[in-house]
């Protein structure tokens, strides 16, 4: 997902962006159980190629349609090849493996913790943020949190720990891309359907190489799958990577990236919902309490707590 950097825009109304971020929150937290669904028969790898191809076109499409080209220079292809890796290929594969072993739900709330892994990694290789007593703070309320979502009195270290640590790294992936992003990417004239559409080409062409030499297996033949399995395969592409960004990149124009950015705080919500109801997953009582304490350390950390108390 590319941002841009905040800049001075009028308040627009609750009703004009609000339906948009929970139409984002539910696409994106569904995309678990999507991913839960496709891993029944694709191996992790072509999962994640499926979702990039299928979002990949979606985004040329848009283009196509907007007349727009793609990015023409080498430097910002050369810097998208990155990010299509770190922001798409590694994670996409990562929550795919981890949810061969845990519950769509769970991959769900460590989605959330990736606010908490961008700001160090922001402040400390990247420097595009400043650090604070504050964000201090919520970074070791976050941390506390996600001591509670793996639930770490515990002394087995199963298939349960190995996909929670393993949706954990994708996040921590996640976390490298979007300071990556803002760094070298968000300068750019370029549009941010013309980025992404290069970012998730980029994707395509490296998960197109490695997948069948880490699997040792040709792609399986789209017939030879479930109706389930497609259309997952679709929604995670065409939806989470193509629709969801078009929105996204709405909501950042009417209100900014950092106001945007609280879909995060959204996605876990559907994410459990859609686990429980449609997959009748199952979730011990420390896994949400966990979530919830890493939200709060998210919203900490952020400053939104104090800008609410502000406007009281």
């Amino acid at each position: 997902m590319v941002t841009t950097p905040d800049s001075t825009i009028d308040r627009p109304a609750v009703k004009a962006w609000l339906p948009t971020m929970l139409a984002l929150a539910a696409i994106w937290g569904c995309s678990f159980l999507f991913i839960s669904v496709g891993v029944r028969e694709l191996p992790p790898l072509y999962l994640a190629l499926g979702r990039v191809l299928a979002g990949a076109v979606v985004l040329l499409a848009i283009l196509l349609v907007k007349r727009e080209p793609l990015p023409r220079t080498r430097r910002v292809w050369a810097h998208s090849f990155v990010v299509g890796a770190i922001g798409s290929a590694i994670p996409w594969t990562l929550f795919g493996y981890g949810e061969e072993r845990i519950p769509s739900l769970l991959a769900g709330i460590w989605n959330g913790i990736t606010p908490l892994i961008v700001l160090p990694i922001a402040v400390l290789i990247f420097r595009t943020e400043k650090f604070s007593l504050q964000r201090g703070a919520g970074l070791m309320i976050g941390f506390i949190g996600m001591l509670i979502v793996l639930g770490a009195w515990r002394v087995n270290s199963g298939a349960d720990l190995t996909g929670q640590g393993l949706c954990m790294l994708a996040a921590v992936f996640y976390g490298l891309a979007i300071p990556y992003q803002k760094r070298f990417l968000a300068g750019t004239t370029l549009s941010g359907t013309a980025l992404s559409a290069s970012l998730l080409l980029c994707a395509t062409v490296q998960l197109a190489i490695v997948a069948p030499l880490v699997t040792r297996q040709a792609p399986p033949a789209p017939w030879s799958l479930s109706p389930e399995v497609v259309l997952s395969v679709i929604a995670l592409g065409a939806l989470g990577s193509g629709l969801a960004f078009v929105l996204n990149m709405r909501n950042i124009r009417l209100i900014g990236a950092s106001r945007s950015s609280m879909v995060t705080y959204l996605m876990p919500v559907f994410s459990i919902l859609v686990g429980v109801i449609v997959l009748r997953e199952h979730i011990t009582w420390y896994q949400p309490v966990g979530g919830l304490v890493v939200l709060f350390g998210v919203a900490v950390s952020q400053g939104v707590l104090r800008r609410r108390a502000s406007r009281g």
